[in-house]
């Protein structure tokens, strides 16, 4: 016993976490290397860049700290998409609201309550993707439905949903607000803010501890990894299997919320029905990418960042590359598939 414990002190990366976890980093590095290198000029890797992809890789990554929780209870949220997308149309009609003034005409709310209105709005586009995914959870808990069934009908209902809100047009804030510069670029410019890095990442930072601390060492945590990896036993060994599952949908609207104030900002302060499609794709790929499991119980907050940027340097990196977009797309379905057989290659080797 001695023996092993002195071996794991001495070499801690020999732990299958942290090597797979050091796998992906390393892939990661190379694909950067591969668009360095080829991209003329280097602009791949210029200051400008390197803050559009980490800009870029916000919403996936934010997008994804609930996704991972997800897919480590052995669950699927394909309305990812759609719910950034409700977060980013109520935000807007929010701050498109006419208000009766002092003077009894409509003015606009962001002219009445010039602080109060972003945080009116910031609270009720959250809200109303958080109350979305716990409607996820409710239906697949309450009428005992797969995952997969329930999010693709969802993902169109509040897909429509955002479009109705908008009456199927983009709604155009009269006013900016602070939540239209969540994501400007601070390390690019001559002179930079004391925050340095864009306010959406340290957002994003806040959440990754979060989220990192939740699953690592709270009670919750243990139980959503337990549910992941045998729902049955976990039920058996005392763990409220469907107040877990409510959670992590409910976390997982919450965090595409955040995300959706990001996609706000990103593209450019307007409330767009139709922004975020197939970036459900993305968020389940970068916590693919990152070693979670489909079959559940498997997974980890860092990896999920770390195929966050994975995602948007190969999209990035194709752009740049003048790849078509169908052949993106193709390279994204390609890795996606690829990490799912690796996983299964990996568990096989391990029985």
């Amino acid at each position: 016993m001695s023996g092993k414990t002195e071996a794991g002190a001495k070499a801690p990366w020999l732990n299958p976490k942290w090597a797979n976890l050091l796998g992906r980093f390393l892939a990661l590095v190379i694909v950067f290397a591969f668009f360095a290198f080829l991209v003329q000029d280097g602009k791949f890797y210029t200051l400008r860049n390197l803050e559009n992809i980490l800009r870029q890789s916000c919403v996936y990554a934010t997008a994804g700290l609930g996704m991972t929780m997800v897919i480590i209870g052995a669950g699927i949220d394909l309305s990812a998409g759609s719910l950034i997308a409700l977060s980013v149309v109520v935000v807007a009609t929010v701050l498109n609201l006419n208000l009766a003034g002092p003077d009894g005409q409509p003015h606009p709310f962001t002219e009445l309550h010039p602080a109060l209105a972003p945080i009116v709005a910031v609270l009720a586009g959250t809200l109303a993707a958080t109350l979305a995914g716990l409607a996820n959870g409710m239906m697949i808990v309450g009428l005992r439905l797969t995952p997969f069934i329930v999010t693709l009908g969802s993902m169109g209902m509040i897909r429509g949903l955002a479009k109705g809100i908008g009456h199927e047009r983009d709604i155009y804030p009269p006013n900016e607000t602070w939540i239209s510069h969540l994501m400007d670029p601070t390390l690019s410019r001559l002179h930079r803010p004391w925050w340095i890095l864009p306010i959406g990442v340290w957002i994003l930072i806040g959440g990754v501890i979060v989220a990192s601390l939740l699953l690592r060492y709270t009670r919750l945590g243990r139980h959503i990894f337990a549910v992941g990896s045998n729902e049955e036993t976990a039920r058996l060994c005392g763990v409220s299997v469907g107040r877990t599952k409510l959670f992590i949908y409910t976390a997982s609207g919450f965090f595409c919320g955040v995300a959706g104030l990001m996609q706000f900002s990103y593209i450019g302060g307007i409330g767009q029905p139709t922004t975020a499609v197939m970036y459900e794709l993305f968020v389940i790929a970068a916590v693919i990418i990152g070693g979670a499991s489909f079959t559940g119980g498997e997974g980890s907050i860092l990896g999920t960042i770390i195929g966050a940027l994975t995602i948007t340097i190969l999209y990035t990196g194709g752009q740049q590359m003048g790849w078509p977009k169908w052949v993106q797309e193709m390279v994204i379905g390609g890795i996606i598939i690829a990490a799912v057989a690796l996983d299964r290659w990996r568990h096989r080797q391990t029985v």
